[in-house]
């Protein structure tokens, strides 16, 4: 098994894992026309998959991984071909496997894949960034994946920062949006919008929690609803995209009484502590976004929290597609999914919603995170601060106050401005 990864300056980090013979359970497998076996590839990441179902974003993913496994099968049988003519020697599945491929046509046949599919795309990586972690993938000895960067690099998605957060402030995203449309937007949803302070819960029950509710707004049955959570265990929560394998050090988390679990959105893991995290959920109509790009959306769901903690003095500022900032470094990170209307039911019309949760680190246990976590030298080759800890500057060293105190305060603005509107 080999595996390669390419993270997009400014954006998110994808990764290809090419496997001959039998495979992960997940991953995708082709055969030629000609009956050649093809190796498994599986395409993971803490990217973004915008769609209107879970079936279409399914199916622009395993389409990708169907393309890359038939590049590698029918490199693969190319090159065993040759070996055999000129040795008779049997070439080995890995050490044929995209020997020849030349990285344009490799790009091209996964952006034929991504064409495909109109009702999905992908957001935070592209065709280029793919092409090039299945290239390192198979031109890498297998440990060096995670060391430096190589001479491989993916271009910036158009209109993101060459640096993010925690680098220079004059490169991150400039500051919270005060356009009239937000602006509007936010003061029609506030008079609707249930604001729950909730009780503490266990992390699989925040993910079928989160799930659900954004499915009832979805279906009508639920009011527009803002979610202050308490967590009840520690836990480390991988993005819907991610190998958890590749993400998480699992023996340590087994040691360490930590619960792995997978979230319905996508981007990277996060490691949770009750007393050290903050992190808030918000479920509206899809109509609350309707008309601008997904970059965008993230801006107008996080515009209330970037004001209530400008109100505690703080400088923060958006960075990247998904983060928020402070001059000192990450604040937190936000993940997003829309869901559809369902079926309507006696001639009803329900609107359908979108889920944007956000986690903020209020404390960090950097020793402990750093054991637990696997974070590679590709996902932060694109940082002038290297270390993921040294990135995160916790609200506690930023406000002094303690986290009933910051919740109490982020309560209290949203309150303030649903009373006024």
């Amino acid at each position: 098994m080999v595996r390669g990864e390419c993270k997009t300056p400014g954006g998110k980090l994808v990764a290809v894992t090419v496997e001959p013979g039998d495979a992960p359970t997940g991953a995708s497998a082709f055969a030629t026309a000609g009956g050649a076996v093809a190796s498994r590839v599986r395409v993971d990441g803490d990217f973004f998959v915008d769609a209107d179902s879970d079936e279409h974003a399914d199916a622009l993913l395993r389409d990708i991984e169907r393309a890359l496994a038939a590049i590698a099968a029918d490199s693969a049988t190319a090159d065993a071909d040759s070996q055999d003519s000129t040795t008779g020697t049997d070439a080995g599945p890995i050490r044929g496997c995209g020997s020849g491929d030349d990285s344009t046509t490799v790009e091209t046949t996964i952006c034929e894949a991504i064409a495909r599919h109109p009702h999905a795309c992908l957001v935070g990586t592209d065709a280029t960034a793919i092409a090039i972690a299945y290239t390192r993938a198979l031109t890498r000895p297998p440990s060096s994946v995670a060391s430096a960067a190589s001479s491989l690099t993916s271009p910036p998605l158009a209109g993101a920062p060459a640096q993010r957060v925690g680098v220079v402030p004059s490169v991150t995203t400039p500051a919270a949006p005060s356009t009239p449309d937000f602006a509007s937007r936010w003061a029609s949803l506030w008079p609707r919008l249930a604001i729950v302070h909730d009780r503490p819960r266990t992390p699989d029950e925040q993910m079928a929690i989160d799930e659900r509710w954004a499915r009832e707004v979805a279906a009508g049955t639920r009011p527009p609803t803002l979610r202050i959570w308490e967590w009840s265990a520690p836990c480390v929560v991988v993005g819907r995209f991610q190998s958890i394998p590749d993400e998480v050090h699992e023996s340590v988390a087994r040691a360490e009484g930590i619960t792995v679990v997978r979230r319905c959105t996508g981007g990277g893991a996060m490691f949770i502590e009750p007393g050290n995290t903050i992190t808030y959920s918000l479920y509206t109509p899809l109509d609350f976004v309707a008309g601008i790009d997904v970059a965008s959306s993230y801006r107008l769901c996080d515009r209330w929290l970037v004001e209530a903690l400008r109100g505690l003095g703080l400088d923060v500022r958006f960075a990247g597609l998904n983060d928020i900032a402070s001059q000192y470094g990450k604040i937190g990170g936000a993940a997003q999914r829309r869901f559809p209307a369902p079926h309507a039911r006696g001639g009803a019309v329900a609107p359908g919603a979108v889920l944007h949760h956000v986690t903020m680190a209020y404390d960090i246990d950097a020793v402990k995170m750093t054991r637990v976590l696997n974070v590679s030298g590709e996902k932060t080759s694109d940082k002038a601060v290297k270390s993921a800890v040294k990135r995160v500057d916790p609200l506690r060293s930023q406000t002094g106050m303690t986290r009933a105190e910051v919740v109490a305060h982020l309560l209290a603005y949203c309150r303030a401005q649903a009373s006024r509107a």
